[in-house]
């Protein structure tokens, strides 16, 4: 979408860090122009009425003006600044998380109304005490990775295409999903039939998928029942109904399911998740304090 020279922008603030001496760069999502960076001008000094109305995650409305280089923030007001979640250190922690998860997987320029959605959604859930956290984080890694495109296939076999049979199966981050015993252990030889190529261009391209296969084939990891369950349920229902949800008896399950969340979407952003370890920190920090 084009934009005037002067333009009114509704945002969430994803990042923002120091630039020159007084001045903030925000990274903002909007469903409109999707991700984008503007500079807020002096709203590092105290006495900036813009200042309280940039904080991270903020749910805000924009005045900018276009610039050569970056677009500048003229004036902003707070629509909602989720204060709730802000007196929760492990609440503040996930919102880091989800807010970096929304930075890493969005383009700039690119609409991304149902993404803005979602994540202005998490933000009034992590801002209600009754939420648990790990919950709407696997819910929110769930549902983002629908609307990036990288779902992952829970129900029928990555390879073969046949319905999940409720046993012990693989998953795999390289093939983008679950994967049947069967095809985990005869894969290689299915591969190998297929290299008997004869073009130069055919074993290219045959070479290419063994190398694929054979990746996704060693990547694969077992994944419970218990945990499948889950990740099925997670992907095939809308927050309001897994809100209610408990799962404090399936702890080792929904570790499971961490986990292999985790590998799938390190594997496509290749590369590592700040806040990821800056939540390991912070709940082992909060769990000594327990004691």
């Amino acid at each position: 979408m084009p934009r005037e020279r002067l333009y009114r922008v509704e945002a969430i603030v994803l990042k923002r860090t120091d630039h020159g001496e007084a001045d903030r760069l925000l990274t903002l999502l909007t469903p409109d122009l999707g991700k984008l960076r503007a500079i807020a001008k002096g709203a590092r000094k105290p006495s900036s009425r813009k200042s309280g109305h940039v904080e991270l995650f903020a749910h805000t409305h924009l005045l900018v003006a276009k610039g050569k280089q970056l677009d500048v923030v003229t004036q902003a007001d707070t629509l909602d600044a989720f204060l709730e979640l802000r007196e929760n250190l492990e609440r503040v922690g996930y919102a880091y998380y989800l807010a970096e998860l929304v930075d890493r997987f969005s383009e700039e320029g690119t609409e991304h109304r149902a993404t803005f959605a979602l994540l202005l959604r998490a933000l009034a859930a992590l801002n209600d005490a009754t939420t648990e956290p790990d919950l709407l984080a696997r819910f929110f890694e769930l549902r983002l990775l629908q609307y990036v495109g990288y779902r992952p296939q829970l129900f029928n076999c990555i390879h073969c295409g046949k319905a999940i049979e409720p046993v012990e199966n693989f998953f795999s981050a390289e093939a983008g999903g679950v994967i049947d015993p069967d095809c985990v252990q005869t894969r290689r030889a299915q591969i190998a039939g297929r290299a008997r190529a004869v073009s130069p261009t055919a074993v290219s391209r045959t070479d290419d998928f063994v190398e694929r296969g054979e990746n996704a084939r060693n990547d694969a990891q077992t994944i419970s029942l218990d945990a499948l369950k889950i990740l099925r349920y997670l992907q095939t229902r809308e927050w309001e109904t897994v809100r209610g949800l408990r799962f404090a008896e399936r702890g080792e399950a929904m570790s499971e399911v961490e986990s292999l969340m985790l590998r799938y979407i390190t594997h496509h952003l290749e590369r590592n998740l700040k806040s990821v370890e800056f939540l390991r920190e912070l709940k082992a920090g909060l769990y000594a304090a327990k004691k």
